[in-house]
């Protein structure tokens, strides 16, 4: 079984191509695979955060289909740092620079973008679609949207915002030293207890610091993963509610610096003529390895013949996150 170890910001995956695994794997198997490969303490070369199936599309303007299958085996609908990782992933298959790929719930659009940094390849894909409502984010507030809002089962002080892109997302901004505080962890954790009642599918919750003008921080605990380098989706839905709730709406179409634990990507919020939104996900697409395994032994969690084979390009990453912390 080949993978490639691969991240965006640091959200780290390993592609896994099903049109080369010889046969087909199942259900079981796939979630099993996940909870093995991924376990940071005993999985391969340190875990990650999740592993992306490619799929084939028979589509003449979809490449393929993409599936996030979450380190605890759980299955999230979109993946934005993983789309991109896939995007350049079915870039270099198939000789193109600009396509779709198919996610559980949309056909995104994606292309190659300029490189943020010398060695860094990069890509811009879209995410989509968006919904602030109750149904949509299986939410249990009282309200069918919540902007702003305070949540006091939550918090006595902060004031959330929900929006579905199409993963769950509630977001609070805060102050430095909330953003470095346990209350992210706090909170995270009961809304993903599989128990409480505001959230009960749980959600991916995000404490977000403003550093200056169209300049963010975000930092994510991640449904079904936990804390997390960072969340593509989670990026961007924090730039929408940036936009709509920071600048008085006058935030559209600029770009934005988005900064987080695993590096930095661009955003771009878009309003549709309809009054729809769509975001813009601009970052790394970055191959670390090339991995060999057994499927057999890796659902046994046995790794010990498994080849991994550096690409070099980190090094080039990791140069570029120390700029940009200069």
């Amino acid at each position: 079984m080949e993978l490639i170890k691969v991240h965006g910001s640091g959200n780290d995956f390993f592609i896994l191509d099903q049109e080369k695994l010889g046969r087909k794997i199942s259900e079981t198997e796939l979630k099993r695979l996940a909870i093995k490969v991924c376990d940071r303490k005993h999985g391969f070369h340190g875990g990650a955060d999740g592993i992306l199936c490619v799929l084939p599309e028979t589509r003449d303007d979809v490449l393929g289909r993409m599936r996030v299958i979450n380190a605890d085996g759980s299955e999230a609908s979109m993946c934005g740092n993983g789309l991109r990782t896939v995007a350049r992933y079915l870039s270099e298959k198939n000789g193109k620079k600009s396509f779709k790929v198919a996610t559980m719930y949309a056909d995104l659009e994606v292309e190659q973008a300029n490189e943020l940094a010398p060695g860094v390849k990069t890509f811009a894909v879209e995410i989509s679609p968006v919904s602030f409502s109750a149904d949509d984010l299986k939410m249990h507030v009282g309200k069918e949207e919540l902007h702003e809002d305070k949540l006091e089962m939550l918090s006595g002080e902060l004031k959330f915002s929900a929006v579905a892109v199409p993963n769950p997302h509630l977001i609070s901004f805060v102050d430095h030293e909330t953003l470095v505080s346990e209350d992210l962890g706090r909170i995270a954790s009961y809304l993903n207890d599989g128990k409480n009642a505001l959230f009960p599918d749980g959600v991916n919750v995000s404490f977000v610091e403003i550093l200056s003008e169209n300049e963010i921080f975000v930092r994510t605990y991640e449904r079904g993963v936990g804390y997390t380098n960072a969340c593509g989706t989670a990026m961007s839905a924090s730039s929408l509610i940036y936009v709509l709730e920071k600048t008085d709406g006058k935030g559209f179409e600029k770009t934005l610096s988005v900064k987080n634990p695993g590096g930095m990507v661009k955003t771009i919020v878009h309003r549709k003529e309809d009054g729809n939104y769509f975001m813009s996900l601009i970052g790394n697409g970055t191959f670390v390895a090339k991995c060999t395994v057994s499927l057999d032994e890796a659902l046994l969690g046995d790794f010990s013949a498994a080849t991994w084979e550096e690409t070099g390009e980190q090094a080039s990453y990791e140069k570029f996150v120390k700029k940009i912390c200069e």
